[in-house]
């Protein structure tokens, strides 16, 4: 397998994120709300994960007071199964370390146990449910939190 880098997300980096988007989730983010995100939220922190100087994963959080807020994490599905998810995480966990964060939380699907599993193997426990979550089909989401 190639070398990953992580790095943080810039402009330059949508139209590659907005592909992962597409094949990730059922209601993809659009261009407009990337750049909102990377511009306007002063609160907003994503990184990328590059193989080959293209990007196949990113993620993205919230910073709010001394709490991160995980919103998103896509890999391309072509890079599943490579670790590249917990890169992403790693990625994030720095990111929320050098703004002295104290905790990370984050919601997952109920259906999506590989990413459940992810995140309990990185210290992630899980702390409550949201019903109806996901506006897509309605699932629940598993609420999970690390303390850094």
């Amino acid at each position: 397998m190639n070398p990953i880098s992580v790095r943080k997300m810039n402009r330059q980096d949508i139209e590659q994120v907005l592909i992962i988007e597409t094949h990730c989730f059922a209601i993809p983010w659009t261009k407009g709300a990337f750049e909102k995100e990377l511009k306007e939220n002063k609160l907003a922190r994503y990184v990328v994960a590059e193989v080959n100087e293209n990007v196949v994963a990113y993620g993205g959080m919230w910073l709010i007071i001394d709490e991160g807020h995980i919103t998103n994490i896509a890999v391309h599905p072509e890079y599943q199964g490579q670790k590249i998810g917990k890169e992403i995480v790693l990625g994030l966990m720095e990111v929320a370390k050098e703004a002295n964060l104290l905790r990370l939380t984050l919601e997952v699907r109920k259906s999506n146990l590989i990413a459940q599993q992810l995140y309990r193997g990185m210290g992630f426990i899980i702390s409550g449910i949201r019903p109806g979550y996901y506006h897509d089909n309605g699932e629940d989401a598993i609420i999970m939190w690390k303390d850094l």
